[in-house]
């Protein structure tokens, strides 16, 4: 999946941006989702139905005619959501402190770049609108944005896991944006084992893959017919 976060303060564009893009995106034939991250807590709207429901039980689904949603009743974090947001590419709003997918930045004026991205750590791709920042390429058009994020967009798993060498996947964005790592080097996403959940690559980091597939060989070689090989199971969860 292609990803990109588009970062900046209030009343910075952001929302503007997002809208532009992912309609540019969607325009080019691609399935587009958005998300966007908020500071307060309650997503829906006290007093409604969903609410109250959502006091009593862990999770609620709302469905009309023309849309659908589901409320949680606790964090999930946004790799829990992918799978069910079927799409190519993610432009996600906001959410400085994530770390594991590269961002556009919007800054107000030069001296904000660092407060919308960590200088040790550079997730930022380019800043967006008229401020330029110096080593960052500056776009000024939706077209422009929309063509980065199809040659350099990803999003790495978020699960910390150190099977490619850096202490988190934060430190191995920092080196794909740069240029001195590559996708493939996620060792989480690159496993023996690929397991999709409607479509999107579930992120098994080391230790995970070993134990499942260990068992899962070990039961399969009970079976008659049972050989080593590549094994294929498909299967509705």
């Amino acid at each position: 999946m292609k990803a990109v976060q588009v970062v900046g303060f209030k009343k910075s564009g952001k929302t503007t941006l997002v809208s532009a893009l992912v309609r540019e995106l969607s325009a080019r034939g691609l399935r587009v989702a958005a998300a966007k991250c908020m500071h307060h807590s309650a997503l829906d709207k006290e007093g409604t139905d969903t609410a109250r429901l959502l006091e009593s039980c862990g999770a609620v689904a709302a469905l009309t005619p023309d849309e659908s949603a589901v409320f949680w009743g606790r964090k999930r974090f946004l790799s829990d959501l992918v799978p069910l947001l079927e799409a190519e590419v993610l432009v996600v709003e906001g959410g400085k402190t994530m770390g594991y997918m590269p961002r556009i930045i919007l800054p107000r004026e030069a001296g904000e770049a660092d407060d919308l991205d960590d200088p040790s750590q550079r997730l930022a791709l380019a800043a967006y609108g008229d401020v330029p920042v110096p080593g960052l390429r500056l776009l000024r058009s939706v077209a422009e944005a929309a063509d980065l994020v199809l040659e350099k967009g990803f999003m790495l798993p978020n699960v910390n896991c150190g099977a490619c060498g850096f202490a988190s996947c934060r430190e191995m964005a920092a080196r794909i944006t740069a240029g001195e790592a590559e996708l493939k080097d996620c060792a989480a996403l690159n496993a023996s084992i690929v397991i999709k959940v409607n479509g999107a690559p579930l992120a098994l980091n080391p230790f995970v893959e070993n134990m499942l597939g260990a068992g899962i060989r070990a039961m399969l070689s009970t079976l008659k017919g049972y050989a080593p090989g590549r094994l294929e199971i498909t299967m509705d969860a």
